[in-house]
């Protein structure tokens, strides 16, 4: 097993504010002996490992993305529901999971972008011509989003070891 100073090591980088899978990041990649950075704008607990690290970055437009961006490559899976970070993920070589487990690659990101923006209008479109606040969003996060976010790392990390 790899330590948590191996530079050969793999790290799992999650974008952590909205993130409903922490727990799962960390119960999963103590198995692997993962390293975890966990990025966020604004404080909270994270377990008492030396394999999970908290990074506490400025409440700036996109300071968690752009650490993250900055730090993601080939050794590193990164857990993010944000579609723009896990396209600049993807380009530096990363893994990229959603918090739904929905693993993003290069075939997918394109086409997850152009419903993004697709929504976006839409959203905006019913904000203005309706009167109302746009609505919409993702659905809620159920048990069968958590079940196939747990398959889908493990299988990624599974990967990630192999050098895959």
């Amino acid at each position: 097993m790899e330590s948590a100073d191996d530079p050969a090591a793999f790290t799992i980088l999650v974008d952590a504010d909205a993130c409903p899978v922490k727990e799962e990041v960390y119960r999963v990649a103590k198995r692997f002996d993962a390293r975890v950075r966990v990025v966020s704008n604004s404080p909270f607990r994270i377990p008492d490992s030396p394999l999970v690290k908290r990074v506490l970055v400025s409440d700036s437009f996109d300071a968690a993305d752009d650490w993250i961006a900055e730090r993601a490559g080939p050794r590193t899976l990164v857990v993010t529901g944000d579609i723009l970070l896990a396209d600049r993920c993807l380009k530096a070589g990363a893994k990229v999971l959603g918090h739904n487990g929905r693993a993003f690659d290069s075939a997918s990101i394109g086409s997850a972008i152009a419903t993004r923006a697709i929504m976006e209008d839409l959203r905006a479109g019913a904000g203005s011509d309706l009167g109302g606040s746009g609505g919409g969003g993702p659905p809620p996060f159920s048990k069968a989003d958590r079940s196939r976010f747990l398959q889908s790392l493990d299988t990624m990390l599974v990967q990630l070891q192999r050098g895959a």
